[in-house]
Parts: C-alpha cells; sequence; structure tokens
C-alpha cells in the first residue's frame, strides 16, 4: 500500500477530530467552486495556504501533487482563451485572444488550486480508515463506507498482481505491439486479474469473518473533545462566512 504522506505529522491540524475536517471540507470547498468574484476566489486561495501552513505541509510535496492534477487545465488554457466570445484581450496573428476567456480559465484554475490545497490540508492528513468513519457519522450508508476502505486497501494488492502477470509474460518474450497477438494477450491479463481478485475477495471475506468482523471497522486513533477543535469550527465557519460575503458584497 502506499504511504500516506500527508497522514503522518504533528501538527494542529492533524490532532483535529476528522469529524470537524471532513464536514468543513465539504462546506468549505462547495462554497469555493460556487465562487464567480475573483476577488472572492483570491482569498479562499490564501484561506486554503493557511490551511497547509496550518497543517505544516511540505511546500514540495503539495506542488508535486498539484503539478499532476494542474496538468489538465493545461488544455482548458489552450482552448478557452480563444474560443470564447468577447471583447478581444490581444491577439496573435489570425488568433485572437478574448478577455471573457482569459478570466474564466484564471477563475477556474485558481479554484481548482483553493479546493486541492484545502482538501490536502483538511482530508489528507488523516487516514483512509479515518476518512471512511467520519463520513459514515455523516451519514454515508455502511456498505459504501467499507466499499471506500476495502478498495483503498486492495487497490495496490491487484496492482501488484498485475505488474506480476505482466512480468511473467515479458519473461515468455512478450513484446507489446499493435497487433492482435497483443490485444489477446492483454485480454487474457485482463481477465485473470479478475478470476485473481475474485478468489482473493473470497479468502479475504472468509479470513475476516473468522477474526469476527461485524460489518463495521474500528479506527484505533482516539480523538478526544479539544479546545482546538472548537476553534477549527469557529474559525471554519468564519472563513466560509467571509467568502460568502466578498461574493455577495464585491
Amino acid at each position: 500500500m502506499t504511504e500516506e504522506v500527508f497522514a503522518l505529522g504533528n501538527s494542529p491540524l492533524h490532532r483535529t477530530a476528522p469529524l470537524i475536517r471532513v464536514t468543513l471540507a465539504i462546506v468549505y470547498c462547495t462554497l469555493v467552486a460556487l465562487l464567480n468574484q475573483t476577488d472572492a476566489i483570491v482569498a479562499a486561495l490564501c484561506f486554503s495556504i493557511v490551511f497547509a501552513i496550518t497543517a505544516r505541509l511540505a511546500p514540495g510535496r503539495v506542488l508535486l501533487h498539484l503539478a499532476w492534477a494542474l496538468g489538465f487545465l493545461v488544455f482548458l488554457w489552450l482552448v478557452l482563451p480563444w474560443s470564447l466570445a468577447g471583447p478581444a484581450l490581444f491577439s496573435l496573428g489570425p488568433v485572437t485572444i478574448s478577455k471573457p476567456g482569459v478570466e474564466l480559465c484564471l477563475r477556474i484554475t485558481l479554484k481548482s488550486v483553493s479546493i486541492l490545497v484545502a482538501m490536502m490540508a483538511l482530508l489528507a492528513t488523516m487516514r483512509v480508515a479515518e476518512l471512511g468513519k467520519a463520513l459514515g457519522k455523516l451519514g454515508l450508508p455502511p456498505k459504501l463506507v467499507q466499499l471506500l476502505l476495502l478498495a483503498y486497501r486492495y487497490l495496490f494488492v491487484l496492482e501488484q498482481e498485475y505488474r506480476r502477470l505482466y512480468r511473467a509474460a515479458r519473461i515468455r518474450s512478450f513484446t507489446p505491439r499493435t497487433n492482435l497477438h497483443t490485444y489477446r494477450t492483454f485480454a487474457y491479463l485482463a481477465a485473470m486479474l479478475l478470476v485473481r481478485a475474485v478468489h482473493r475477495a473470497k479468502r479475504v471475506h472468509q479470513a475476516m469473518v473468522c477474526r469476527g468482523f461485524n460489518g463495521s471497522f474500528h479506527s484505533l486513533q482516539i480523538y478526544r473533545p479539544t479546545a482546538w477543535n472548537q476553534v477549527l469550527l469557529v474559525a471554519g465557519s468564519a472563513i466560509c462566512l467571509c467568502l460568502v460575503l466578498l461574493e455577495i458584497l464585491i
């Protein structure tokens, strides 16, 4: 299983109850996604950076994760500025860059960065088991919680199994090409992976039942009520209210 790098820490956010962090993340990110005023979006970005600083996230890791996610926005910047109608900002030969297109791309980019940084600070600082437990307390059906936890736990196992099957094929002189043999081989790999996944799921379920599994997972981490929990709740509410006022008044 891959290491949950942001979950390893001892910052105030790491010690905050998961239920408060999940609730704040849902409300805050939904609000940021609905913002239209540029000033309010810039303020949201500043608040997200404050969350990241409070969580003591390594800037290098944050930028690395942002680079992977925001790579998709490059296509947006390549299309929207010249395809959206409106007053021209400048021209590049026959291509006219519109001001509304650039402003829309800028708003989408700033909102994306704000939401991603906030989610890294509020959600990635807890383990998936704690996230599932918090989602269960918020009313998510228990079966969906179990599906989330088991999918996260065994997704990497399936990846390792696929790599093992692929290495076995390469040892037998398999070379991927654009021909029928390659397509057939990958189809066999997918089918074998599915069969092994079904068998592993049965064994895992039998092992869990033998160990007294009663349909719910339990976290060994205990979060006791602290003053910081109340501080974060009040501060988060004030931040959301501030964004709403900026959106309405500006």
